[in-house]
């Protein structure tokens, strides 16, 4: 499976509405957009989640649902995204079918080996530096624990953390398949240029 370098993630604290980021990133062609909230109820959620399914209907754009399975499954998104502990994996695989992506946040190299074999499409590995994004974050990674991480495993890996447009060749050169991304876009002047830039970048980074 092919799968693109920019990973969007929402961020209820923008001064951008959750719709204007998602749409931005779209049309600056990002390949995943990631909808987290985690203050929302499930209701409110869901309405969320079938509004941004609408919007991206227009897009070459995956819809990835945080840690919402039912929800995931009764939108029948793109894919979905679990953290540590959010679930046994080949149980959350087996209730979503084998047609809708799954990823799983990765902190730290040991958890590589708790992955059942064929279950996950991608992980997010991270965060590799301090992030105000995701209050009580796992400590950081760095890039030594991201290089650890890329060692032992086969699977796509999205770097997350405090990374922007200047980290895309570290991360090209190391072996990442793509770079996911929150502040660098949520709270950039102009998100959709900011996602635009990131795809350019990726692409000259050969």
């Amino acid at each position: 499976m092919t799968l693109g370098p920019v990973y969007l993630i929402t961020d209820s604290q923008s001064h951008w509405s959750i719709e204007h980021q998602v749409v931005a990133g779209a049309k600056g062609g990002a390949q995943f957009i990631q909808l987290r909230d985690k203050q929302l109820s499930d209701a409110a959620f869901e309405r969320l989640a079938l509004s941004i399914q609408k919007r991206l209907k227009p897009y070459n754009c995956k819809l990835i649902i945080n840690d919402r399975v039912d929800i995931a499954i009764k939108l029948a998104v793109d894919g979905l995204h679990i953290g540590q502990g959010d679930g046994d994996i080949k149980e959350v695989r087996a209730r979503i079918g084998q047609n809708m992506l799954l990823g799983q946040s990765i902190e730290t190299p040991q958890q590589l080996s708790k992955i059942p074999p064929g279950t996950l499409d991608y992980i997010g590995v991270g965060p590799i530096r301090a992030t105000s994004t995701k209050p009580n974050h796992a400590p950081p990674l760095g890039f030594d624990g991201l290089r650890a991480v890329l060692e032992l495993t086969d699977l796509p890996v999205y770097a997350i953390g405090g990374l922007n447009g200047s980290d895309i060749s570290t991360l090209k050169r190391m072996g990442c398949s793509g770079i996911a991304v929150v502040s660098a876009v949520t709270r950039a002047e102009n998100p959709e240029s900011e996602v635009r830039s990131l795809s350019s970048l990726w692409e000259q980074h050969d």
